[in-house]
């Protein structure tokens, strides 16, 4: 827990982890330099690295202390992902980071808090707009949007921001049991439309040659999590 909320539990850290990680990575196919804010459990990462198209990971993370904690307590959760030599962990201001970073890149997954206390500066129009000139030519940002059942301003708020920017915008949701209210969404921002409808047949393709196993998604799951509720959706169009 953070703050008094629950972050994560090992039983079913694996849903939104995979999520977050194989949804844009599978999407783009051939992802080599990623980026993830925040995340400082370890566990997008580990999901992160298991792809080998990816050549390196920069981690920016604002408190050391929770990378340590999970290191102590809770190394299942990055499963030696920090000691992979294609990662480069950095102990710093994520927002603050878009404003300095030397190369672009193929995706950038914001895992962050709720937008409270340090996590708000990764809500705005500023850090979005700064995302987006950090992504490379077919480029996916991915991030964290909350439980839009008890939460719906958040995701709202950052899709009307998205609009704004990105040429293709989306959410996906996936239902992880630790987390109250029902299903968590995810919002998608970039510059390729044809990355949100990929046929079942080319995700199968690039899931069978990635020659790894999940335990939440999969192909056919990466598209049914693009099919929102219409309340979900009512708020990804502005309503």
């Amino acid at each position: 827990m953070l703050d008094g909320a629950v972050q994560l539990t090992t039983a079913d850290e694996f849903i939104y982890h995979e999520m977050i990680a194989h949804m844009p990575l599978f999407a783009h196919g051939k992802a080599q330099e990623v980026l993830i804010i925040g995340g400082g459990d370890g566990g997008a990462a580990r999901e992160v690295l298991r792809h080998d198209n990816v050549k390196r990971l920069i981690q920016v993370e604002i408190d050391r202390g929770v990378v340590d904690l999970c290191l102590k307590y809770l190394p299942e959760l990055s499963a030696g992902a920090f000691d992979d030599p294609r990662l480069d962990l950095i102990i710093g201001n994520g927002a603050a980071y878009m404003k300095t970073r030397y190369t672009a890149f193929d995706v950038i997954i914001v895992d962050s808090t709720d937008p409270v206390g340090p996590g708000a500066c990764l809500f705005t129009t500023e850090f979005y707009t700064d995302c987006a000139a950090a992504l490379a030519p077919g480029g996916v940002l991915v991030t964290q949007n909350g439980v839009p059942f008890l939460q719906p301003d958040e995701l709202k708020s950052t899709q009307a921001i998205f609009k704004s920017i990105f040429a293709a915008r989306a959410a996906f949701i996936a239902t992880i049991p630790s987390y109250v209210g029902g299903p968590m969404a995810f919002g998608w921002g970039g510059d390729d439309p044809s990355l949100l409808t990929q046929s079942s047949a080319d995700l199968e393709l690039r899931y069978d040659e990635a020659e790894f196993k999940t335990r939440y998604y999969s192909p056919g799951i990466h598209n049914a999590a693009l099919i929102l509720p219409p309340y979900i959706s009512a708020l990804v169009n502005g309503g």
